[in-house]
């Protein structure tokens, strides 16, 4: 996410949605080499400002697209009863959300039934020290325990500090070797890898059973974020090497989301390899 949005979620310890929940249709999604309809989502944070002047115009715009899935990043001043009956007025599901583990998880959890997740995702971190990646990896075990307890699958989404070392580790290495692939999976970033250095194509091969869903947003050649599929992203070449639960465009930082939100679910529509 953005920069502010960073700053905003430093203070929280986050949660999130993946797992090793074997996704439905995977195999099916990887022998066909193209998207199902109902694998097309779109975090509503590349959305945050039309939601704040309307949600249920903004989610009836998202519908009309064709989205048949959303994932959250809050719910923008309604309750997740009110958010959850939006939602089902104009027939999109919330199939993940975004939460922060400065809540309780017991609330995050009982927040998800109410929004009807499937998973509980959590949006990010950043700490000074290893020591402090390895607490919080347990603090992921933890979660991920009582969301698989109470029927969600749960994860984390990285940004790209993880992949920068601290203390002479990799983050991103540490959450991997630290946390259970039963209890805690991955919502990989795709920009965010590639931003920071590496390559998309050979971790999603090396990582493909511990990845839920993808997060689709493009990166431009000098480096900014771009709209899928107008940037310089091998997408096919990425989404060959694992099928997913889920493929959820983003822009962190769109000058017009909904067209972001048009030409990605197009791009994912049309998408093939």
């Amino acid at each position: 996410m953005t920069l502010s949005r960073r700053s905003l979620l430093r203070t929280a310890t986050a949660l999130a949605a993946a797992g090793s929940v074997a996704a439905p249709g995977a195999a099916m999604a990887r022998r066909s080499g193209r998207i199902s309809p109902e694998a097309i989502s779109i975090q509503l944070y590349t959305l945050r400002d039309q939601l704040a002047a309307d949600v249920a115009g903004t989610l009836r715009d998202v519908a009309e697209i064709g989205y048949r899935s959303v994932e959250t990043a809050g719910t923008h001043g309604r309750s997740p009863a009110e958010f959850r009956a939006i939602l089902d007025r104009v027939g999109l599901r919330a199939t993940s959300g975004h939460h922060g583990l400065d809540r309780d998880v017991e609330r995050i959890i009982a927040d998800a039934h109410v929004l009807g997740h499937r998973s509980v995702v959590v949006p990010y971190a950043d700490f000074a020290t290893a020591d402090e990646w390895r607490a919080f990896a347990d603090r992921l075990n933890d979660a991920g325990r009582r969301c698989r307890d109470a029927g969600l699958v749960f994860g984390y989404h990285n940004h790209d500090q993880e992949f920068a070392e601290v203390d002479g580790v990799r983050p991103f290495d540490v959450l991997l070797e630290r946390t259970d692939p039963r209890l805690v999976g991955l919502e990989l970033d795709l920009y965010w890898v590639a931003h920071a250095g590496q390559d998309p194509v050979a971790l999603v091969e090396a990582q493909r059973d511990r990845i839920d869903r993808f997060h689709v947003k493009d990166r431009a050649a000098d480096g900014a974020m771009a709209d899928p599929g107008t940037g310089t992203m091998d997408f096919p070449a990425i989404f060959a090497r694992g099928a997913v639960r889920e493929y959820v465009v983003e822009h962190d930082n769109s000058p017009d989301p909904l067209r972001t939100a048009r030409v990605g679910h197009q791009y994912l529509s049309e998408v093939r390899w």
